[in-house]
C-alpha cells in the first residue's frame, strides 16, 4: 500500500484541488475504510485465492465475480506497467528507461515465482527503505518554513467540490493494496484471523503516512508548487535546504515502486489463477507450481502482458484506465459483502454501503475518456465469457 503513489499521487491530486487534497484524503480514506472492512468480511468466509473474483461468485453469482476479476486483471496490469516505468524514471539512465522497466518486471517475477514466503522477505526490506526515505522526507518539511496561506479556507475549497472529489479518486488508489492481502488466502496461516487483521493494520499504517507526507508537502511547497511537480517529495525535501537528502527520496521512490509492482504481479497472479480455475480464462493458467505451489504460468503470463505493455502503453492515460477497473472490483465486493447473512457479518452494514456508494462516486469524477476505455474493455471481457459460455453448452 505504501508504494509509488505516495511519491507521486499528490501532484495530480493538488492540480485539481490545490489543499483541498487533504479533505480528498479523507474522503478517499472513508470510501476505503468501507471496501477494507467488506474485504475482510468476505476474506473470513472465503479464505480462498482470487479476492473479490471468489466472493463475488459466491455471494452473487458467476457473472458479478467475473466482472470484478476481469476489471481487478485489467486494471492492475496497466498499473504494473505504470510501477515499472516509474521505477526506471528514478533508477535508469535517460533513454534507458524502458529497457530498464522490462528487465525489472522480468527479475520480480522471478521473485515471486520461488513463492510468497520470498516475496513477503523481499517486501519487507522494500516497506524499510521507503519508511526511512519518508522519515527523511518528513523531517526535512517539518524543519522548513510554512508556505504561507497554504492551510487557509479559500486554499482548501478554491477548486470546489468537483476538484476534490476528482482528488479523492486520485488519491483512493494510496489505499488499494489490501486487495492483494485478501487474494493470499489460500497460502497464510489462519487466514480468518490473519487476513482481517492484516487489512485494518495496513489501511490504518498507510492513513497515517499519506497524511504525514500530504501536510509535510503541501506546507513546505504550497498547493501551487505541489501541483506543478512531478516529484513533489524530493521537491520538498530539496525546497527545506536538506539537499543531501534528495538522493535519499529519491532511492525510496525506486524502492517503494519495486514494492508496488512486486505486490501487485503477486496478486494478480493468484486472480488470474482462480479464473483460470473457473473456465473464466484458459484452464492451462491455473497450473501450480509442484516445488514452490505458486501459480507459475499465470505468473509468467502477466510478466509477458506488462512487458508489451512496458514497451507500447501511453502512460498519461494508464493511471485513469486502472482506476475505472478498480473501483468496480471493489463495487462488487462491496455489493457482496452487503449481502451477506448476520451469522458472516464483521462490520455495520453501513459501511458496506458507504464504500460501494463512494466507489461511484469516485468513478463518475474519472476523466471521460478513461471512463469509455474501461467500459469498453469490461465489455470486451464480458463478449468473451458469453462467447465461451456458448461455446462449451454447443459442444
Amino acid at each position: 500500500m505504501i508504494g509509488a503513489g505516495v511519491f507521486a499521487a499528490f501532484g495530480p491530486a493538488a492540480a485539481a484541488a490545490g489543499s483541498g487534497l487533504l479533505v480528498g484524503l479523507a474522503i478517499a480514506a472513508l470510501v476505503a475504510f468501507g471496501n477494507a472492512t467488506s474485504t475482510a468480511q468476505l476474506a473470513v468466509a472465503h479464505p480462498t485465492s482470487g479476492g473479490t473474483y471468489a466472493y463475488g461468485r459466491a455471494e452473487l453469482g458467476p457473472w458479478w465475480g467475473f466482472v470484478a476479476g476481469w476489471g481487478f486483471v485489467v486494471g492492475k496490469l496497466a498499473s504494473c506497467a505504470a510501477m515499472a516505468l516509474t521505477f526506471a524514471a528514478y533508477a535508469a539512465p535517460p533513454g534507458w528507461e524502458r529497457p530498464v522497466a522490462i528487465v525489472t518486471v522480468a527479475a520480480l517475477a522471478a521473485v515471486n515465482w520461488f513463492g510468497v514466503t520470498r516475496t513477503a522477505q523481499a517486501t519487507r526490506v522494500i516497506v524499510v527503505v521507503v519508511l526511512l526515505a519518508l522519515a527523511v522526507a518528513i523531517a526535512a518539511g517539518g524543519a522548513a518554513p510554512d508556505h504561507a496561506g497554504w492551510l487557509a479556507p479559500e486554499a482548501l475549497w478554491s477548486e470546489g467540490a468537483y476538484g476534490i472529489l476528482q482528488s479523492a479518486g486520485l488519491l483512493f488508489f494510496a489505499f488499494a493494496g489490501y486487495a492483494r492481502i485478501a487474494t493470499m488466502g489460500e497460502e497464510v496461516r489462519d487466514p480468518a484471523r490473519t487476513i482481517p487483521r492484516a487489512i485494518i493494520l495496513a489501511f490504518v499504517g498507510a492513513l497515517i503516512v499519506y497524511t504525514l507526507v500530504a501536510v509535510t508537502v503541501l506546507s513546505t511547497l504550497g498547493p501551487e508548487a505541489t501541483a506543478a511537480s512531478t516529484e513533489p517529495v524530493a521537491a520538498a525535501t530539496a525546497a527545506a535546504g536538506w539537499a543531501w537528502a534528495e538522493p535519499v527520496v529519491r532511492v525510496g521512490a525506486a524502492a517503494a515502486s519495486l514494492g508496488a509492482l512486486l505486490a501487485l504481479i503477486a496478486g494478480i497472479g493468484r486472480t488470474t489463477f482462480a479464473m483460470a480455475h473457473e473456465g473464466d480464462l484458459p484452464r492451462a493458467l491455473s497450473a501450480v507450481h509442484p516445488r514452490w505451489r505458486v501459480p507459475h504460468r499465470a505468473d509468467l503470463a502477466i510478466a509477458v502482458v506488462v512487458i508489451v505493455a512496458v514497451l507500447v502503453a501511453d502512460l498519461r492515460g494508464v493511471i485513469g484506465f486502472s482506476s475505472f477497473g478498480v473501483l468496480l472490483y471493489y463495487l462488487v465486493a462491496n455489493v457482496a459483502a452487503l449481502r451477506q447473512r448476520a451469522g458472516a457479518r464483521r462490520y455495520p452494514r453501513v459501511l458496506q454501503v458507504v464504500g460501494a456508494a463512494g466507489c461511484v462516486v469516485l468513478g463518475m469524477t474519472l476523466p471521460w475518456q478513461s471512463v469509455v476505455a474501461g467500459a469498453l474493455v469490461v465489455a470486451a471481457g464480458i463478449v468473451y465469457r458469453m462467447l465461451r459460455l456458448r461455446l462449451t453448452r454447443a459442444a
